[in-house]
């Protein structure tokens, strides 16, 4: 009975991972699965993340080579919480109060719906491209004003104040694109709908 239970939360967070948007709306509360308790250090030494907390899997996951991506984990990132799966054994690693995470796919010609960003199973179109992004709040406070290059995946993440909500803007090879965004508890954390054009 156990095993079906931790089979069934399995499946139910890979349903709602990212890159799905598991018929979910921006105006819909996301549903966490249920979360298995586990020895997390154990588990995360299992999988070469032992030592780190959550911001440190986020960073590190996002920017492993996609041939080199874990074949037996999924990572989603929300709000509050990654959650960790290898189809046994679910975590969830809490990112604190300080901090909320939105990776960026722009795209040119293709792109996916996303709503919880998968650090493992992810791609965008735009794979380690140099890109210059503005991040602006609502009341016009610059957070991001950078050149950076988007990951192997395609993305490229922004640790953002929380409870914000504004306008990104990516500029690459002449093209540009405009999003908005919320880092809200009901925020996305995937944005893959900022579309670059001439």
């Amino acid at each position: 009975m156990r095993r079906h239970l931790i089979a069934l939360a399995a499946a139910l967070l890979l349903a709602l991972a990212g890159c799905s948007n598991a018929s979910l709306e921006a105006d819909q509360e996301p549903v966490s699965p249920p979360t298995i308790t586990t020895d997390h250090a154990d588990f995360l030494a299992a999988h070469d993340l032992d030592g780190m907390d959550g911001k440190q899997i986020i960073d590190h996951l996002d920017r492993v080579p996609v041939a080199d991506r874990p074949t037996d984990l999924m990572a989603s990132v929300r709000a509050d919480q990654l959650l960790l799966t290898d189809g046994e054994q679910e975590i969830a690693v809490p990112l604190g109060e300080d901090g909320f995470y939105l990776s960026v796919a722009p795209y040119v010609d293709q792109t996916h719906e996303c709503y919880y960003h998968s650090l493992t199973t992810c791609r965008g179109e735009l794979a380690n491209q140099d890109i210059s992004v503005r991040i602006i709040d609502e009341t016009g406070e610059v957070l991001v004003d950078e050149q950076v290059t988007t990951f192997d995946n395609g993305f490229v993440g922004f640790w953002l104040p929380r409870d914000v909500a504004g306008t990104i803007e990516v500029t690459h090879g002449g093209l540009t694109g405009q999003s908005a965004f919320s880092a809200s508890n009901e925020g996305a954390t995937c944005l893959t709908t900022l579309k670059l054009e001439a």
